[in-house]
């Protein structure tokens, strides 16, 4: 690759015709130490385990477990406070709890909009709990 280079002087410009080779990553010899920069560094800082915590009974949990956002499907961070968390049971035709239940996550943007009551209508209609209640027609 031939560039030119021009060197600024009080009365004139010097150009001079340079060859540049391309760069190779310089290999380490034997006798250096590796470095430890900070990108090294912050590295090894991410690929150090999640702390771990024990319950009452002894064993060992994860600290937080992230849920989604049934609705956006967006990841709920642990600072969300807004968010809720919704079970909806199962009931016979008798109308008696069979034990078994659907839970619905709802994240705090959700809520902020005023979305709530649409989206966990549309997300129980759309598993067989409710019947003619929400239809994105009828939306604005």
């Amino acid at each position: 690759m031939n560039i030119r280079v021009g060197i600024a002087t009080a009365s004139s410009t010097v150009s001079t015709k340079a060859t540049i080779a391309p760069l190779r990553p310089r290999q380490p010899s034997i006798k250096e130490k590796p470095s430890t920069s900070n990108l090294t560094v912050a590295r090894q800082n991410l690929n150090t385990k999640p702390a771990k915590m024990e319950n009452d009974k002894g064993e060992i949990v994860d600290l937080y477990v992230p849920r989604k956002c049934s609705a956006t499907n967006r990841i709920i961070k642990a600072n969300d406070h807004a968010s809720v968390q919704l079970s909806v049971g199962k009931v016979d035709e008798n109308g008696r709890y069979t034990g078994e239940n659907q839970t619905y996550a709802l994240c705090g943007f959700i809520r902020a909009r005023g979305e709530s009551d649409d989206s966990f209508n549309r997300l129980t209609q759309r598993d067989g709990y409710l019947k003619n209640v929400w239809a994105a027609s009828s939306q604005r």
